[in-house]
């Protein structure tokens, strides 16, 4: 697929109150005056319940025994404007964030599932921060083609989706499984924009387990996905307990009629959004952080979902996924690359390791196939395949954690 037409997006909705968020390395966190998170099993205990504007970075400390996530939701507490994933029991990551005045709140979620923890207030002081500096004008050009992409992939996203819902409704199983990876692509390169957006990623994308661990109606692309892999009779659901069977069965004519005009909608509505002076707005106020933090959060994706087959539990094809995501990552990374290599010797350096790293985890993903070709399902992956893949991750993980903090100093 032409490079040129990949996306990253790290957008919060809503234009009055945002964050720039990123994961960055503990140490970097540290030196600029980190606040503590601690997370426990029933708690999410922040060090202080307020900060002034501009950078602000978090340490969050998981001491329960899942791996856990941490969030600043909006003043609305629905919408993600900067998250910490995959933090394993014992583990420290950060969060980064140039943070507007304005009212927020601040959510553990162990387990990664459920509706979180310790849901506590946290408010922001002082003056807006303005987008300065000799490079402001470049860096507002690199944010306008950040949104011309989000919006090239949702323009492409939406009539694949009416196509894809179409076949599915009428029943042609074969042309429908053909294109449910293909017509994914376009949403896994700009899955935060739906995330940041309250319950629409949930509606466009949850698989069972979680939707059923929220207690919310299951509908979206997996919901359509088992329909078109209906599983065995003893087949287990991605939690590897419940029954495949359990509270459900094959959508009748009507239902999948209902599934797909309402996977349509939702799509709808998340054109409608980034077309929308709102989506404008937001990132401008969230500027090339925002951009850098696409990059961040989908190879999140990536490491949470993807690598772990749990994503597309029943077609396998987490590697077309996969391979979006991190398509995803690599252009946002790219329209910010610049900024990070005009921070001297240190951002240069730190520039050659991304580069790298994506070209080492590219390499390994093409043993397994192309979107263009086709990839092979999940199954067909060995555990030594698994942990390479893995390994490439974690290699690229933690250069490009330090991205979005290298890009402010």
């Amino acid at each position: 697929m032409n490079s040129t037409r990949l996306l990253a997006a790290g957008a919060a909705a809503g234009a009055a109150v945002l964050l720039l968020s990123g994961c960055v390395a503990k140490t970097d966190a540290a030196a600029s005056g980190a606040l503590t998170v601690t997370s426990t099993a029933d708690g999410c205990a922040v060090s202080a319940g307020s900060a002034p504007s501009g950078t602000v970075a978090f340490t969050v400390d998981n001491k329960s025994e899942q791996t856990t996530e941490f969030y600043l939701l909006a003043s609305d507490g629905l919408r993600i404007v900067g998250e910490v994933e995959n933090i394993a029991p014992g583990a420290s990551r950060s969060l980064t964030v140039v943070a507007q005045p304005g009212d927020y709140y601040t959510l553990c979620k162990p387990g990664m599932v459920g509706d979180g923890v310790g849901k506590a207030a946290f408010t922001v002081t002082g003056d807006a921060v303005a987008v300065d500096g000799p490079d402001a004008e470049q860096k507002q050009q690199a944010v306008d083609l950040y949104a011309a992409f989000v919006k090239d992939q949702v323009g492409q996203l939406l009539p694949a989706v009416q196509t894809f819902a179409a076949v599915y409704e009428s029943g042609d199983d074969a042309a429908a499984r053909e294109q449910f990876p293909r017509v994914r692509a376009f949403y896994e390169r700009i899955e935060p924009i739906a995330e940041a957006l309250g319950d629409l990623d949930p509606r466009i994308d949850y698989r069972e387990v979680d939707a059923v661990a929220e207690g919310l109606d299951w509908t979206g692309f997996h919901r359509i996905e088992k329909d078109l892999w209906v599983p065995a009779q003893d087949a287990l659901n991605a939690d590897g307990e419940t029954p495949a069977w359990q509270d459900w069965a094959p959508s009748t004519p009507a239902e999948r009629a209902t599934y797909g005009d309402k996977l349509i909608a939702d799509t709808q509505e998340l054109y409608d959004y980034v077309h929308s002076d709102a989506f404008t707005e937001a990132l401008d106020a969230q500027g090339v952080a925002g951009i850098s933090n696409g990059a961040i959060a989908l190879l999140d994706e990536v490491a949470t979902g993807k690598i772990s087959g749990e994503e597309d539990w029943w077609s396998g094809t987490d590697l077309y996924d996969f391979a979006a995501n991190v398509e995803g990552s690599k252009m946002a990374f790219s329209l910010v690359r610049d900024f990070a290599e005009s921070k001297g010797d240190k951002g240069a350096s730190l520039v050659g390791r991304i580069d790298a790293g994506y070209t080492d985890l590219e390499a390994a993903l093409a043993a397994h196939g192309s979107a263009e070709a086709g990839f092979v399902p999940y199954s067909q992956l060995t555990e030594a395949d698994k942990r390479q893949l893995t390994d490439l991750i974690n290699a690229l993980a933690e250069p490009l954690s330090q991205l979005t903090v290298t890009i402010l100093e």
